[in-house]
């Protein structure tokens, strides 16, 4: 495997904005598994592409457990079929509660602005009164 095949733990880091900490941390969670020379850690492809499906899993609001099952999927000899059928089953879900937080937080959006426009007016009423 050449150098220009595998990434060191910096450059990993540096690649997708992420620590060192959380990259170790995927590594104990069984999710990365790079190649271990003494204390080195190299990053392969595979790794690469695992840790692009575990940061974009979390962006959307999956959990590790849900990210491990999806990347135990992993098949190319079938299309990865079994894994693409699975996130998209999951990825509805989340859109599905994802959809509502945004709904339940556009309501209380919309009530703060009503309470600071009444509060506003308040305050400009009593400038009216304390100016007469």
């Amino acid at each position: 495997m050449t150098q220009e095949e595998t990434m060191t733990i910096r450059a990993m880091c540096d690649a997708f904005g992420v620590t060192a900490r959380a990259l170790r941390f995927y590594e104990s969670k069984e999710l990365l598994s790079p190649i271990r020379i003494g204390q080195k850690r190299l990053y392969t492809k595979h790794d690469r592409a695992r840790l692009k499906l575990i940061l974009r899993g979390k962006r959307f609001g999956f959990s590790l457990e849900e990210i491990r099952q999806l990347l135990d999927l992993y098949n190319p000899t079938d299309g990865n079929a079994a894994q693409v059928r699975e996130a998209v089953r999951l990825g509805r879900v989340h859109l599905a509660e994802m959809t509502e937080q945004r709904d339940v937080l556009t309501a209380a959006i919309d009530e703060l602005q009503e309470q600071l426009d009444l509060g506003a007016e308040q305050i400009a009423a009593m400038g009216k009164t304390e100016a007469a």
